[in-house]
Formats: C-alpha cells, structure tokens, sequence
C-alpha cells in the first residue's frame, strides 16, 4: 500500500481542522502525517495498545488511534489524531472512514487479493482478467487449487484467517480471502504436475492446523484445480458444492473434494420435485419409511459388502439363510430384489435420494 494515498488524504483535512492527523503502520511507523516532519517517526509503543483496542478508538498519552478494518487480527495501518478530548475522537473516527474509502479503492485497483476476489465471486468481465493480470503481474496460466472453509458449528463467527495466512505466508502468490459470513477461501499456487492427492494434502494440513483439542472444527471443500484465472469461479464454486453435498450424503467427512461426489452430486442439483416423483415410482407398493430401522441397517451393510450375502452375514453375525429371509421381506415390500445388481442400484439412488430431501426439510 502506497503512503502517498494516505498522504493525499491527510493534507485534505489540515484544511479543515487544526488537530495533526496520520497514519502509522503495523510496526508502528508514521507513513502519512498532516504535519510533514511527523512521517518517519517510529512510535512502536503504541502499537499493542492499538490492537488491544479491537478496531476501536483508543487514547494514550495525549493521542488517539484508531486502526483500519483488516484481514487478522492485526491491524495494518491505523488512523491518529492528536488530542485525548471528544474531539480528538471525532477527528479521529472521521479520518478513518475517508482513509478506509481509499485504501479500498486504492486495493481494488492496485491489490493482488481484491483481484482474486472479483473473479471468483464472478464480479469481473473476462476479457478485463487479463487486462488486470498483466497491469498486476499476476500469471495466467498456473495451476492453482481453491478450498472453501466453512465453520462446522454455525455459531462460529468465522474461521481464524490469521491461522490460514500463517500457513500460506506467500501472499503474492496464495491469497486468503474472506467470503460470505463465515467463510474464507484460499487460493493456493500449486506446482507443475499438481494433481489431486496435492490438493488432499493442502486440505488436510488446513484441517489439522484448525482443530481445537484434536477435534475437527471445520469442513474444507476442494475444487477442481484451475489451471487458468478464468476457471478459479468454476473451481470456487466446486468447493462450495462439495461442502454443502458432503453435509448431505457423507456426515462422517470434513474434507470433501469435488471430483469423489460421485451420484450425490447429480442428486443435489435435481429439482426436489423430481426427487419426490422418483421416489413415489420406485416404492409403488409401500412407501421408504415403512422400513424399521433394523432393515435398513441390514440394507447399508448389504451395499457396504458390495451385495455379498455370506460377507454381509458375518459382519451381522447372523446365519445366511436369516439374511436371505430379510432381503425377501424386502423384496415383498418394496418390489425389488437387492441381490439384483438393477434394483440394488435402483434402492441405493433411492435412498440417497430420500436424505436430501430430508436435507431440505421435505417429508417423501
């Protein structure tokens, strides 16, 4: 960020106000001052009292301080005006608002990171990525992988950005980026020959590094890898696909990647509408939920043993003839024969089917 946008701004308000307005960065250098033989100065003692402040005004010995909205939980630049006094606050809060407008524009031409940004949330044309990546010196064609982290417990305010950056320190060509209301994306610069298992890699060390007392805490989608700028939206949005589908259809898993959805996928993306007439014509005789839950238990075990009636007998601790029995009440009533390779196929969509419905809150 170039001290000369602060500059400009801060020479505007000498005019208006007789109180010494400036900027001081995150080691706490005066980069930007009203009064020009302020800028330089090293004023480091400030700067714990201004993150212990959590973006609000603060006054020490005889200033206030106020930091500018960043991406952690440290602050990057902040705002002081001199005085201690109600007016000194206001001085102070009201620089930061006009100092805070341009550093954003000031980001959204000249930041790697709000670039990245655009495109994947698809608030970018495609014919200016390129313009934008050569006046930024961002490459084209890289391989790079996009993960979406999402909280698993929804009252968590969001995802601990500073932890992400920590392991992704290169922040021309990583970028973490905050999305939504809670969720932060990372898009990672992958090597040459980068294939799927790299991608499992980066996801795992992300959801090892955001465990809280060896728990999981976050889900982690993974997208396809992009190999150009313009495929980071569709990528970007695989990931968010394979977090919401693996909620429905893999509880068990925290990491999700796109290309191993698998049928899941396909059923996401049907109407619910359909879902219910599909299930409707596959349970003429009676509908799914007249399964007790021993049957269906039965049933999970059956396709988990790749439809083997001895192996899925042993695993139950039951004689064979005692599975045959309950895969023939199946068959009586539902109509279809699971150790018919069409009608296990037929059952297993079926149920994958009735829990994403379920999912939406719709009863079939």
């Amino acid at each position: 960020m170039s001290g000369r946008i602060f500059q400009n701004v801060v020479l505007q308000f000498k005019e208006t106000t007789d109180r010494v307005i400036g900027v001081l960065d995150a080691d706490g250098c005066v980069i930007a001052c009203s009064e020009l033989t302020g800028i330089g100065k090293k004023w480091t003692k400030y700067v714990d009292a201004i993150e212990g402040a959590d973006g609000n005004c603060v006054c020490v010995e005889g200033k206030t301080f106020k930091a500018l909205p960043g991406w952690g939980s440290h602050f990057d630049y902040a705002v002081f005006a001199s005085g201690d006094d109600s007016v000194g606050r206001t001085v102070c809060a009201m620089a930061c608002v006009a100092l805070n407008s341009a550093k954003a524009y000031y980001e959204e031409k000249h930041d790697k990171g709000s670039f990245i940004k655009n495109i994947i949330s698809d608030n970018i044309l495609i014919s200016d990525i390129y313009m934008r990546a050569k006046e930024l010196h961002v490459p084209v064609e890289v391989n790079r992988g996009v993960f979406v982290i999402r909280p698993i417990d929804e009252r968590m305010e969001s995802v601990p950005m500073d932890v992400v950056q920590g392991l992704f320190p290169d922040r021309q060509n990583d970028f973490v980026l905050s999305v939504g209301e809670a969720d932060v994306a990372l898009i990672h610069q992958l090597p040459d020959g980068a294939d799927g298992r790299d991608l499992d890699r980066v996801a795992q060390q992300i959801g090892e590094a955001l465990k809280v007392d060896g728990e999981n805490t976050v889900f982690v989608g993974v997208g396809t890898i992009a190999t150009h700028l313009r495929d980071l939206a569709k990528s970007y949005k695989e990931a968010q696909i394979a977090i919401e589908v693996g909620k429905v259809f893999d509880t068990e898993r925290y990491i999700v990647n796109y290309e191993n959805l698998g049928i899941g996928r396909l059923i996401y993306q049907l109407p619910t509408t359909l879902c219910e007439m599909f299930l409707q014509e596959v349970f003429k005789k009676n509908p799914i939920d007249a399964l007790d839950q021993e049957t269906l238990f039965t049933i999970y075990k059956f396709f988990e043993n790749n439809l083997n009636v001895s192996e899925t007998a042993r695993k139950l601790f039951v004689h064979r003839n005692t599975l045959v029995y309950r895969l023939e009440k199946i068959k009586k009533l539902t109509g279809l024969d699971l150790r018919e390779f069409d009608d296990a196929i037929t059952f297993k969509v079926a149920l994958m089917v009735k829990k994403y419905l379920t999912s939406r809150g719709i009863e079939a």
